[in-house]
């Protein structure tokens, strides 16, 4: 019976490996490995500046006016001339701070969020460490020590605002990571594989492949995991960290210049990175919605002994363009959802994690796994196990192909209202005045 380890499974090789032809040396291996972390550092800084551009100009036009226009076209090099801004101001320590902590909170908790890009799967050679079966896991135990960063800042400040601050993300994360893991423990069980690459493969073979749709409670799990995201990231609602009225800024009040902005860098970082897991692990990754990503990969890979590397290498660049896409549509969500919903109160947060979430995803895990025992499901990867478009192909899961064809539907039918509501928003927006739409031109001073 074919399954997850068919002999045909795809390869596994790296880019390097694919021009190459061969297995790299041990300092080829390290130089790839340098490149690789050095091109994510590259994308983390231009996408942190590209989102709080982004941020401000969606904010914006919720609130009827135009966001950032004056620096660069549309404004584009506000970020850039923000960044000089912080570079230049003067890094203040209060007088009575622990200095070493001080210094170090910023840096782990930026280079906790860089260390979970490792493991995000661009594409299907597209990973800096593709052999790492338990990505997902890593991924979740070193965004935990992104915490440890906010708690040391809000401690190490000697600031009763950051103390509260960093207390808060404590009680936070405490709570909302329990249905954070369980809703990526119902994909997991769903897929059977920890390793972020193979998700990707699974659902090559179109929408209904898509772990979101293969049943019910995978359905679910997803809103489940966007909901405890919003708190693992500190975003509004669950903003209660920073709050800034009540707590100034939270337990970054008394930071400035450079380690300020690597907060900044850290929580958007951050919003791609739970974006990416949710791209990867229910919205089929790198993936098309039609399947011809896959089935283009299965054709070109299908002889290791003569893979065009040229046209891997555009297969890969494709997939990453698709798997960045379905992240910041995920990280729009986050943003709309900040200028739209009001603040709650601490215990009204920690209240709809303990009583209202949890119990719901413990339900879900529960429904998840009879679901496994009960309803056969189609085993293998698409275009190397199965067709997937081909009815007797899925010889003994033809249940399950009718469900998840029905939760497609569904989910379509909801992408489809939002998109429409987005429109319908944008265009009556544009029959409203909005304030300083045309500002005024800057005219030079004149000699008294």
């Amino acid at each position: 019976m074919p399954g997850l380890f068919a002999i045909n499974a795809p390869t596994s090789q790296t880019l390097f490996q694919i021009f190459s032809g061969h297995a790299p040396a041990l300092w080829q291996t390290g130089l790839e490995d340098i490149v690789g972390m050095s091109l994510l550092l590259g994308f983390v800084s231009v996408f942190a500046m590209f989102c709080i551009w982004w941020e401000r100009k969606v904010a914006g036009h919720m609130q009827c006016r135009p966001g950032p226009n004056r620096v660069g076209p549309f404004g584009l090099l506000q970020s850039v001339a923000d960044g000089a801004k912080l570079l230049l101001k003067e890094d203040l320590i209060p007088k009575d701070a622990d200095k070493f902590l001080f210094r170090l909170a910023p840096y782990i908790a930026f280079a906790a969020v860089f260390a979970a890009f490792l493991a995000l799967p661009f594409g299907p050679n597209l990973t800096v460490a593709p052999g790492l079966n338990v990505g997902v896991f890593w991924i979740l135990a070193i965004m935990s020590v992104e915490i440890v960063g906010v708690i040391l800042a809000g401690w190490g400040s000697n600031n009763k605002w950051s103390i509260y601050g960093g207390m808060r993300e404590a009680c936070q994360m405490v709570s909302y990571e329990i249905p954070l893991g369980i809703s990526i423990i119902v994909g997991v069980m769903t897929a059977g594989t920890l390793n972020m690459v193979t998700l990707g493969h699974l659902q090559g073979g179109g929408l209904f492949t898509w772990l979101i749709f293969r049943n019910p409670f995978a359905f679910l799990a997803f809103f489940v995991y966007f909901v405890a995201s919003l708190a693992s990231n500190k975003r509004a609602p669950f903003d209660l960290p920073e709050s800034e009225s009540e707590l100034v800024a939270g337990f970054h009040t008394e930071y400035s210049g450079l380690r300020f902005s690597f907060f900044f860098f850290a929580e958007y970082a951050a919003m791609f990175v739970v974006g990416g897991i949710q791209a990867a692990l229910f919205l089929g990754g790198w993936n098309d919605p039609f399947g011809l990503l896959g089935w283009a990969y299965h054709n070109a890979t299908a002889d290791p002994a003569h893979i065009n590397a040229i046209y891997v290498l555009l297969l890969n660049l494709g997939g990453a363009a698709i798997f960045v896409l379905k992240a910041m549509m995920i990280i729009f969500v986050q943003m709309w959802l900040r200028w739209t919903l009001p603040r709650p109160r601490i215990d009204q947060v920690l209240y709809a994690c303990v009583k209202v979430l949890l119990p719901m995803a413990c339900a879900i895990l529960l429904g998840a796994a009879l679901w496994q025992l009960l309803v056969p499901d189609q085993q293998g990867i698409p275009w190397y196990d199965y067709r997937p478009f081909v009815w007797s192909a899925w010889r003994g899961a033809h249940a399950g192909l009718i469900v998840q064809i029905v939760l497609m539907f569904i989910g379509l039918a909801l992408l489809g209202s939002i998109v429409l509501w987005v429109v319908r928003a944008f265009l009556s927006g544009r029959n409203l005045k909005q304030r300083l739409t045309d500002p005024s031109p800057i005219l030079p001073e004149t000699a008294p």
